[in-house]
């Protein structure tokens, strides 16, 4: 599948997690509901995947903890606040840049219906 089904499946799966909750709660929720969404809805993911940073030639002990990877091809960032801030976007195009995915959904579910509550970034090559 390319990253434009991938991201028109992951999501229907955040609504039906958001349609099933509603707002208002924390991001670890969401994160453990939309694991099992995903697994119901058959959808190959790896949840809080750790990514080493080489900065200069040299691997760092810190790195990148993404929520979710899907089909090793879609990042998916959650937040559960009151609004996305640029910082949340750069978050997510950093994350694209530093994994080379192409895609990167960035999705607020502390919102009163989820449309307004997703961005779609793709890293501009």
């Amino acid at each position: 599948m390319s990253e434009n089904e991938w991201s028109h499946r992951i999501i229907g799966a955040c609504i039906e997690v958001h349609r099933t909750l509603g707002p208002g709660l924390l991001e670890n929720v969401y994160q453990e509901c939309l694991a099992r969404e995903f697994s119901l809805q058959k959808i190959p993911f790896k949840k809080e995947v750790a990514k080493p940073i080489t900065y200069k030639g040299v691997l760092t002990e810190c790195g990148l903890r993404l929520d979710f990877l899907v089909d090793n091809q879609v990042i998916v960032e959650l937040k559960a606040v009151e609004s996305l801030l640029p910082v949340h976007k750069a978050q997510v195009l950093t994350y694209l840049k530093l994994t080379g995915c192409k895609l990167g959904l960035l999705i607020n579910f502390n919102v009163p219906i989820l449309k307004s509550g997703i961005e779609r970034l793709v890293l501009d090559l």
